[in-house]
């Protein structure tokens, strides 16, 4: 019957098109008749009705709109005519969706974000609880993701992320998330698992064993292909009483971590035993940073003999005297010291203590030309200032640095060959001698061997232990010691602990020895002793 201006300027249709025609002139097609029926019951009922509908405008553009319907009657109760009043909401809709999807969405890939995901565990963990049926956390951060940034740019870096976030969605159920936390972080949300853990557990590690699978194939990227590994950390979860939604994270988190250092492109789950393990970490820690303020570390040492048995030095090998626990091996806090980098004051420490025994022995005829071998770790070598250290040490001690002999483990060789030598080349300038730990157990490149300005090859004591019943480590000792004097180096072999393995290594030429057969590690004053026993 009648229109307003607004309706002409939302709707697009003049008064002229529209007066006369039923409001089906602006149907979009997208409500079914059901709809209408139940709109219309309503009207009959109350004489009103509200909602919002979705119309289209004159150039076929739907539009949602907030639609008033109000029935209008005479003094008979009869209704003559209803009145419509709309209102455009296309816009303020799209906005609260924006908001909504900021709120709750990854912009990058649309992935559900961290608040939505703790949102959805949180009502996981209630219907886990009341089905008694176990639901399961896992952690995913891919491998290397940093170095592809930082080589090829965080453009290929975000597009990588958009298309591991398909392979994920297409590893899981309809009924399970999967979540991106921020960077190479995803989190897949399982629900509906089996209600026997060991049975829960096997499903998460299938679903798991698929993610695996899926970023194995390799990342079509422009016209780069990459290859992606992922680590991942699992939990399972049966109610609330086990932890909160953060701490379910947290031990998924932990779990990733485990995967990490396992090696990567692995799985790994939670238990007590680990988050036993994570706070006795921790606890030592702090304890191994008052050890180093404290001064509780003590220097043992194994001699090393020549060809007749004479004591040439020795190995010098830390030892940490804990207040509480007595003598702590290096075994159980070295790996420690180097994750968290105490490994530098603690290798600091240890490089002092021995130029100060060197100094000590210098007038002494017995042990002023005695050795002293310090183990060195990939970190503490990589220190731009760590030729200064060293050149300090010797200058603030007054010691002959022929007489300091620095170990390397193969590890170094993996990462910046040219920096080694340049280090290697100049403490080599200074008068330092330089061993290769452990070598055979790694992956040296004999071509970067022959650059490297050794003096010695430690043979590992792997080799050394079944020389006497093992043909193919026999070989192996023989081919080391053959090599190693045809590149001008003596060997040196570690872990003789026996008679017959002694006569094996003279008789194939080995220059020097260390192990059980002649001492184990000792104090200061018992190694003295077997000096002078010597």
């Amino acid at each position: 019957m009648r229109v307003n201006k607004a309706f002409t300027e939302i709707t697009g249709y003049s008064p002229e098109e529209v007066i006369g025609s039923t409001p089906k002139v602006l149907s979009s097609g997208l409500h079914d008749k059901q709809f209408y029926d139940a709109m219309w019951e309503t009207i009959g009922k109350s004489g009103t009705w509200e909602g919002e509908v979705w119309n289209r405008r004159k150039n076929g553009e739907a539009y949602l709109e907030r639609l008033i319907i109000t029935a209008v009657k005479n003094d008979a109760g009869k209704v003559t005519n209803y009145v419509a009043t709309m209102t455009d909401i296309t816009s303020s809709k799209e906005a609260s969706e924006e908001i909504h999807n900021l709120a709750f969405y990854d912009p990058l890939t649309q992935l559900p974000n961290r608040r939505l995901l703790l949102d959805r565990l949180k009502q996981a963990l209630a219907v886990s609880a009341r089905s008694g049926r176990y639901g399961a956390l896992l952690f995913l951060d891919l491998d290397h993701f940093k170095t592809l940034n930082d080589t090829l740019g965080h453009d290929i870096g975000d597009q990588l992320l958009k298309q591991v976030s398909v392979r994920l969605s297409a590893c899981v159920r309809k009924v399970d998330t999967v979540a991106r936390l921020g960077g190479d972080e995803f989190v897949v949300l399982l629900e509906n698992l089996s209600s026997k853990a060991v049975e829960a557990a096997a499903q998460t590690e299938i679903i798991g064993t698929k993610i695996q699978a899926s970023l194995a194939r390799p990342f079509t990227i422009g016209s780069h292909q990459h290859h992606s590994t992922g680590s991942i950390g699992a939990t399972l979860f049966l109610n609330e009483e086990q932890a909160g939604v953060e701490a379910i994270l947290k031990q998924a988190d932990i779990a990733m971590y485990q995967a990490k250092d396992s090696g990567r492109n692995a799985i790994r789950f939670f238990d007590q035993d680990m988050q036993d393990a994570v706070i006795a970490r921790a606890n030592m820690e702090h304890e191994l940073r008052a050890a180093i303020t404290q001064m509780q570390f003590k220097l043992n040492f194994q001699p090393q003999v020549d060809y007749e048995g004479a004591i040439l030095g020795a190995e010098v090998l830390i030892r940490w005297s804990h207040p509480q626990h007595g003598m702590v091996l290096p075994g159980e806090f070295i790996d420690l010291a180097e994750d968290t980098g105490l490994i530098l004051p603690i290798g600091k420490w240890v490089l002092n203590a021995a130029c100060a025994q060197l100094k000590a022995w210098r007038d002494h005829p017995y042990t002023k030309n005695l050795t002293l071998s310090v183990n060195v770790s990939a970190k503490q070598f990589r220190q731009a200032s760590f030729v200064e250290q060293v050149q300090s040490a010797i200058n603030h001690f007054g010691i002959n640095p022929s007489l300091l002999k620095l170990e390397l483990t193969e590890s170094i060789l993996f990462k910046d060959i040219n920096g080694m030598i340049s280090t290697m080349n100049a403490l080599r300038n200074i008068g330092i001698g330089f061993e290769l730990d452990d070598f055979g157990t790694g992956y040296s490149s004999l071509q970067y061997l022959k650059m490297l300005p050794l003096s010695q090859l430690k043979i590992d004591q792997s080799f050394v232990r079944d020389i006497a019943i093992d043909s193919n480590d026999r070989t192996l000792v023989l081919t080391i010691i053959t090599m190693a004097h045809s590149l001008g180096l003596e060997v040196i072999a570690e872990g003789v602990e026996t008679q017959q393995q002694l006569e094996f290594l003279k008789e194939n030429g080995c220059d020097h020895y260390q192990g059980y057969l002649f001492s184990k590690p000792v104090p200061l004053d018992e190694f003295e002793a077997l000096l002078q026993k010597n």
